[in-house]
This record gives C-alpha cells, structure tokens and sequence, in this order.
C-alpha cells in the first residue's frame, strides 16, 4: 500500500488584469477574505485569499494575461453548502452565473468567471457524490 504524501491543495495561483476589481469580486461576490498582500517595497502586486483549511488563493498582478480553453490549467473549483443561495448571491452582485446541473459524477454545479476570465465551477457535494464512494470506481462522461 502507497502512502498519501499530499495532505490537500495549498493554492492556486492566477493572475489579475487589476488586483482591487479582483480582490472585490472574490470579496463581495464569493465572501473569500484576503489573508494578506504581497508588496515589492511599497507597490502592490498580489495577494492571498483565505479558503479556510489551509487552502487559499493567490493572485498576482499581470495585466496582458489571457485565458484560452488550450491552457493547462482550465479553472478553479470552489465548494458550497447552499448552492442555490450562492446562485443567487452572485446573480444579486450583477455577475452571471449559469443554472445549477447535477454533473456525472453526482455533484451540483454551477459556472461564473472572474473579472480576468479565471473559471470557477461551484460545487455543492451529495451522498452520491463519486468524490466519498469507493476508491477506483468509473465515472462515465456524457460530454
């Protein structure tokens, strides 16, 4: 038998087109506070965002970043309790979101984008989620 030498993911790191619009957008659309900055002598360029359990975000300032569908990474998955009530939240704060869907792997969720283009699915698990059965199980795609 292996051992699982990683506990969980520390962060994800994107970059920010402007670092206020997106230290507000995860502020007050998502409720993420931001754990701290990071400055070179006094000019800010980034900052952490607090996901509680010692996972966070961290952003850093590159204003000619652009998102395309071919990059490695592709998005950042960000669970909730209340699905609907963060629908409808992030709906009330101007921002599009899409409805929620139950995916394959039978887990709710929904698609927003922050103001760089960064996706963010929103999970909401259920007791039939794949992620809590048995290990080694097939999810089969239906896209």
């Amino acid at each position: 038998m292996t051992t699982q030498l990683i506990k969980q993911v520390a962060h994800t790191c994107i970059f920010a087109h402007d670092l206020e619009k997106t230290a507000n957008f995860y502020r007050y659309v998502f409720g993420i506070a931001k754990a701290f900055d990071f400055r070179r002598g006094e000019e800010w360029i980034g900052f952490y965002m607090d996901l509680g359990e010692r996972t966070f975000i961290e952003v850093f300032r590159k204003g000619e970043s652009r998102f395309a569908e071919t990059d490695q990474i592709n998005h950042i998955c960000l669970e909730t309790e209340d699905l609907d009530g963060l629908i409808a939240h992030v709906r009330a704060q101007g921002v599009d979101i899409t409805d929620k869907k139950l995916g394959v792997d039978g887990t709710w969720q929904a698609w927003t984008k922050d103001p760089n283009g960064v996706k963010l699915e929103i999970f909401q698990y259920t007791e039939n989620s794949m992620q809590f059965q048995a290990k080694g199980g097939v999810c089969q795609v239906n896209w």
